[in-house]
């Protein structure tokens, strides 16, 4: 039977956690080239032309040479349609807005079948690319028509759907560039950072430091600029209304002109300026109030001047953007909406998602816009003559960057009215002719004070440069020294490491700390058992990463478990190896001789930290042979002491955990310290020799004093009943 030219999916995994190809989650595919296996890509007559043309992005990857083109020259010279397949769901994902650029792809012992793995930052989206990749590059290779437009438009959608929204993701990137590690913890914007007791929580521009009590003032105009009037800062002059003849009453009291605002509301909804006459202020008030969903609206004085958005954190100005006035010149053709789409919708950064910083401008929708247009004799329906200059919308258009401008009094004027309010997070909105001058000077006000400020203004200025507002915020929720990181010890192998991963929980609990730990038999909290069944998965391991009582973390893994999932955590403290055992039940994976084994159980010594440490058994020559791949330090642990490795380790000075004479010794360099007798220990727990000396290993490691780690081994239980 003659193969066909086809790729046909064996075999697709979402690998979560570290993995055999890199730190971050990746999805994993089988792929079976068929008869496209006799024919690399300089063998396919016009494909070069057509992928080239269908996805002009490919120049920038780098593969092969390592430059711009790298893969374009592999393409050119012949390439397998696994690797080329690899590199097309990447730059789909590209262009629907989930940027990335990792991709692997592997043969296998068997012909015409390849591992591909592609980075993807949600799973769903990276799925789906996958599949349309598989259309396109057969589309090309056949010569047949492929509509990427919408293939592009679908994965926007799906991105806009199921990735975090831009200002969240901006706050992550900040994170992990600090190596602050991260969990989403719903389908939404919410995210941990951090793990275990270290976390903190964000919202996109809320944080678990935002008070609830903050939130509630902020959206309380009267009260905010009661509270703000009493601490000296500049608030315009206003009161509470009910009633439309109220506001008419108290415009007059004031002295037009006067801005009216719902009384419980925030991003500018339902506010109107510059108000003169009885007609305006009363249509405006009856806006206000539905906008607001009561009857109760602010009236206040008309500060002249542009609108300011100023965004404080913690107790710093990180951000200024100013307002400009939205118009439209008529051409006696159009109507106003028309001339709206034309002149201001098409401006790229307006739109209704979340990427995009400016909304869209609807004068047939928005009561404001209606109620501006009647004030100068007009509808959205009217046609304005040639020429003719039509206010859309004062201050409509808040994303001029500033920042750099700001005078000092103006910004502590902003960080003063954050912290009156009590908010951690805070969009400032201020009235004023030049930021560069005081507020006193010009008659500036504050107008507003809003929790849970846009920050997409910032990020995607129309005019300006973008400004960290991320990396803003991580900094005022982790000090300079803090990482969001606990104590992570790692075991992977068979032999004992049950065992380990649960006699390290038990010594770690000694030194205070609340302790988790997950393996085959369940999953522990300050050794209480709390589930039976079998926790080596990366889900139980998450669920000890976002438990905020949980101070150190225990985690058994295996070499299935990392070929199937990945490593439930990202980095760890200290990574034990004892074996690499159980190759012979792997062959499902193609993994068939020790090189492929050691690939595997690497990922436990790759993901330690230049500050940790390996613990690694000397006896196993595999296992040993990881040592260099350490960023930290090395501890060898085996039960013949007289072992080659155990001495040539010493002699560099470094440390090792051995049993002699009896009893379990501590040595680093020359230098010995006995720990206590085997004899000493509980008859289960001394029969498992490799498994005290790696727990003893690893405690040194954490720093554990001897003492302590002697007294917890004399404590401990191996046997079932000590379970």
């Amino acid at each position: 039977m003659t193969k066909k030219k086809a790729i046909e999916f064996l075999r697709v995994t979402h690998l979560r956690g570290p993995n055999i190809w890199t730190y971050r989650p990746v999805i994993e595919t089988w792929l079976d080239i068929g008869a496209l296996e006799d024919f690399p890509s300089n063998l396919l007559p016009g494909l070069y032309e057509r992928l080239v043309a269908l996805l002009p992005g490919l120049v920038e990857h780098r593969c092969g040479i390592g430059e711009r083109g790298g893969f374009l020259e592999r393409l050119r010279d012949g390439t397998w349609s696994g690797h080329i397949l690899e590199h097309v769901v990447l730059e789909l994902q590209n262009l629907a807005g989930m940027r990335t650029g990792f991709g692997k792809t592997r043969s296998t012992s068997q012909v015409g079948i390849y591992k591909m793995a592609f980075r993807t930052r949600q799973e769903k989206v990276g799925r789906a690319a996958l599949m349309a990749g598989r259309e396109l590059l057969m589309s090309a290779i056949e010569d047949k028509p492929f509509d990427l437009a919408a293939v592009v438009r679908d994965l926007q959608g799906m991105v806009d759907s199921y990735c975090l929204g831009p200002s969240t993701g901006h706050i992550v990137d900040a994170a992990t560039d600090r190596r602050i590690p991260s969990i989403r913890l719903t389908d939404g914007n919410l995210v941990q950072l951090g793990h275990g007791a270290a976390q903190r929580r964000i919202w996109t521009a809320e944080t678990d430091r935002t008070s609830a009590i903050a939130e509630g003032i902020s959206s309380d105009k009267d009260l905010t600029k009661m509270l703000l009037k009493s601490c000296g800062l500049p608030v315009p002059e206003g009161s509470l209304v009910r009633s439309a003849e109220e506001a008419w009453e108290e415009a007059q009291d004031i002295g037009v002109p006067v801005v009216i605002k719902p009384y419980d509301g925030n991003h500018g909804r339902g506010v109107s300026l510059n108000l003169m006459t009885q007609a305006d202020v009363e249509a405006a008030y009856h806006v206000a109030a539905r906008k607001g969903g009561s009857k109760s609206v602010i009236v206040e004085r008309f500060v002249t001047g542009d609108e300011h958005r100023l965004l404080v954190v913690g107790k710093q100005l990180v951000a200024a953007a100013k307002g400009e006035s939205l118009w439209v010149t008529g051409d006696g053709v159009l109507n106003v909406i028309e001339l709206c789409n034309r002149d201001i919708n098409i401006d790229p950064r307006r739109g209704e998602t979340e990427d995009h910083p400016l909304g869209l401008i609807k004068p047939d929708v928005s009561a404001e816009i209606v109620l501006e247009l009647g004030r100068q004799g007009m509808t959205p329906q009217s046609v304005p003559l040639a020429g003719q200059k039509v206010l859309i919308q004062p201050n409509g258009n808040v994303a001029i960057d500033v920042t750099d401008d700001v005078h000092p009094s103006v910004a502590a004027a902003a960080t003063l009215a954050a912290r009156v309010v009590g908010l951690d997070i805070a969009g400032i909105d201020v009235v004023m002719e030049d930021i560069s001058r005081p507020l006193e000077e010009q008659g500036g006000a504050i107008i507003e004070v809003n929790a849970s400020p846009g920050l997409l203004a910032h990020l995607k200025p129309a005019v300006g440069k973008p400004r960290e507002i991320g990396s803003a915020i991580v900094g005022n929720l982790f000090g300079p020294d803090e990482s969001g990181r606990i104590p992570i010890i790692g075991v992977t192998g068979k032999r004992g490491t049950s065992l380990i991963a649960r006699m390290v929980g038990c010594m770690l609990r000694l030194t205070g700390m609340h302790t988790g730990v997950v393996n085959a038999n369940g999953l522990y909290l300050d050794e209480r058992k709390v589930s039976s069944a079998n926790s080596m998965t990366f889900d139980a391991g998450e669920r000890l990463l976002i438990n905020r009582t949980v101070q150190a973390a225990v985690f058994e893994s295996d070499a299935r478990m990392i070929l199937t999932e990945g490593l439930a955590y990202d980095r760890c403290a200290v990574g034990i190896v004892t074996d690499m055992d159980g190759v012979e039940a792997l062959g499902e994976f193609y993994i068939e001789d020790m090189d492929a084994m050691a690939n595997i159980i690497r990922a436990q010594v790759d993901v330690i930290m230049s500050n940790g440490a390996a613990v690694l058994n000397a006896a196993v020559t595999e296992v040993a042979d990881l040592a260099p791949l350490c960023d930290g330090e090395v501890i060898f642990y085996a039960e013949d002491h007289a072992l080659p490795a155990i001495a040539e380790h010493r002699a560099g000075g470094h440390r090792a955990v051995f049993p002699r004479d009896g009893a379990i010794v501590l040595a680093e360099g020359g230098d010995e310290t006995v720990l206590l007798a085997m004899s000493a220990l509980k008859p289960a727990t001394a029969a498992s020799v490799g498994a005290v000396l790696a727990a003893v290993a690893a405690t040194w490691a954490l720093g554990m004093e001897p003492g302590l780690i002697a007294a917890g081994l004399r404590n401990f239980d191996a046997s079932p009943a000590g379970h």
